[in-house]
């Protein structure tokens, strides 16, 4: 069984470390492999992505991993907004260029809210 998240006490750092540790299980799972974790650009301004995973078939995925409490306002899906997701964009990009040879790539949202775990996978395009 998957980690459950939970109405949790503590910071909402803490609330946030908790539910990738959460989705970055889940993902493992699905035979997902872990490259890096909380992958930032250097200065401000850039972008951040939570979990770089690498799928069984070789494609890079860059995964957002969203929580919420309850499904008001959309959920937590809803809250990954075009300047999140240019921002994630922007960071993948960053992050590409340090290969040789760049794999396929795509980008997935992990939500964690009370009804459990959703992954979307290619939620979201590079424009």
């Amino acid at each position: 069984m998957f980690p459950q998240i939970k109405a949790m006490f503590g910071t909402s750092k803490q609330q946030g470390d908790a539910a990738e540790d959460a989705a970055l299980h889940y993902l493992q799972q699905a035979h997902m492999r872990l490259l890096e974790r909380n992958y930032r650009t250097p200065g401000r301004g850039g972008g951040e992505i939570d979990l770089i995973m690498r799928a069984p078939d070789g494609t890079c995925v860059f995964v957002e991993v969203r929580q919420r409490r309850s499904n008001s306002h959309g959920g937590a899906a809803a809250s990954v907004s075009a300047p999140k997701r240019r921002r994630i964009v922007f960071a993948a990009r960053h992050y590409l260029m340090r290969l040789r040879e760049p794999p396929p790539c795509r980008f997935d949202v992990v939500v964690l809210e009370p009804g459990g775990i959703q992954w979307l996978q290619a939620a979201f395009e590079a424009y």
